[in-house]
């Protein structure tokens, strides 16, 4: 008699053929640059989508934006830095669309690119305060919504800096490191209860935080472009599609992992 072979579980269709119909994403840096790409491709795939940024007016054109194209997308102003903000949109996005089943965590800050020992207090703990405590808080919140549901997705923000060192931006290195560190131990501690937490790695992106950075320096662009073997700068679309796969099915098995989408940057 021959063995039978398992058949793995068929994925229900989506309707109208989108990834994400009828799931919920929360966004945060949704006003501008990966995170506005994010929230507009994740409205794009059919999900209902909660911008979150400090930022009023952009925050409000990304869910204009989405809402224009045909998606169904909510604003809410929330510094990620203050635990009320974040726990008010965790409970926003539930009340109004009744559950969590995506979380992207990019709002973050960039250094002024000194020398370590140049840091000054102040600015060290304003870019920890928003890259490593505004992701600690917002998975904070937002695991305990997925818990109680017993499913979800997150992802955080890192970058390509926080898999390798990088002399004058020190802070801006650690605290993407720490990402690091938070999304690994919270991948492990879910695991069991269905979610799944990993971190994207992108290099340079072309948005505005990178335009702000190269400002300062003429050379810095045709530099750091040299930089990364691919030769270019990475679109803010190309990340959100990365962004998208790790909370995609495909990606089922996937958590804990840092994903470099960086163009070759950390493979020299």
């Amino acid at each position: 008699m021959k063995g039978r072979i398992k058949q793995e579980p068929k994925q229900e269709a989506k309707e109208g053929g989108l990834p994400f119909a009828g799931k919920v994403a929360i966004v945060t840096g949704g006003a501008a640059g990966i995170g506005r790409a994010t929230a507009l491709a994740f409205g794009r795939a059919g999900a209902c989508v909660v911008v979150a940024d400090v930022s009023v007016d952009g925050g409000h054109a990304t869910a204009a934006m989405i809402v224009e194209n045909g998606g169904k997308a909510l604003f809410v102003q929330a510094n990620v830095t203050r635990a009320a903000d974040v726990e008010a949109l965790v409970d926003k996005a539930v009340h109004h669309y009744g559950r969590v089943d995506c979380a992207v965590n990019s709002a973050a800050l960039e250094d002024e690119g000194v020398p370590l020992a140049d840091i000054d207090e102040a600015g060290f703990d304003r870019i920890m305060d928003v890259n490593v405590k505004g992701v600690w808080l917002s998975m904070k919140y937002q695991l305990r919504q997925m818990k109680k549901q017993g499913a979800g997705t997150i992802v955080n923000m890192s970058s390509a800096l926080g898999l390798v060192g990088a002399p004058g931006m020190a802070a801006y290195a650690a605290s993407k490191h720490a990402v690091a560190g938070l999304t690994k131990s919270a991948a492990a501690e879910y695991a069991g209860d269905g979610i799944r937490v990993n971190a994207l790695c992108p290099g340079a992106v072309r948005t505005p935080m990178l335009a702000r950075a190269l400002k300062a320096e003429a050379a810095a662009e045709k530099k750091l472009r040299e930089a990364h073997p691919m030769g270019r700068f990475a679109e803010p679309a190309e990340i959100a599609n990365a962004v998208l796969w790790l909370c995609s099915e495909q990606s089922s098995f996937v958590t804990g992992h840092q994903l470099a989408v960086d163009g070759g940057l950390t493979a020299i």
